[in-house]
C-alpha cells in the first residue's frame, strides 16, 4: 500500500478550556498512529476569529497537522471528528509534491523576513 502525504486543520469550539484542548489534541493524534500515519509536522494557532459564524459561535481553536499515511486513514479520521462534539469545522487535504516541498521549505523559515528585508527589497 502506498503512503500519501495529508494536511488536517480542524477547528474545535471556543469553550474548551487548555486542558480540554491539549486532550482532544491527543485524541486525533492517537487516532493517526493506531491507523498507521507518521506525523510529519503540527502547528497549533491557537484562538482565531472565524470568517463567518458556525453553530452560533464567532471564535475557534485552529490546529493543523500534516503527515503521512494510507489512503484509508482519511476515512477513519473524518469519522472521528464527526463524531466528536468539541470540532466544529475539519478540512483535509492530500498534498502533491509541491505541496510537501512549500510546506517543508515553509517549516524551515524560508519564507519569514523582516521589515528590512522586505524595504530593501522594495528600493
Amino acid at each position: 500500500m502506498t503512503l500519501k502525504n495529508y494536511e488536517v486543520l480542524y477547528i474545535m469550539t471556543p469553550l474548551l478550556n487548555e486542558a480540554q484542548m491539549t486532550e482532544t489534541v491527543e485524541k486525533f493524534r492517537q487516532v493517526l498512529k493506531e491507523n498507521g500515519a507518521d506525523i510529519i509536522h503540527e502547528e497549533n494557532w491557537g484562538l482565531k476569529k472565524l470568517a463567518y459564524p458556525i453553530q452560533k459561535k464567532n471564535t475557534g481553536f485552529y490546529h493543523l497537522v500534516e503527515f503521512q499515511g494510507p489512503s484509508t486513514i482519511v476515512d477513519a479520521l473524518e469519522l472521528a471528528f464527526r463524531r466528536d462534539e468539541k470540532i466544529i469545522r475539519f478540512l483535509t487535504t492530500a498534498l502533491d509534491k509541491h505541496a510537501v516541498a512549500y510546506n517543508e521549505r515553509r517549516r524551515n523559515g524560508e519564507f519569514k523576513s523582516s521589515k528590512k528585508e522586505k524595504e530593501a527589497q522594495a528600493s
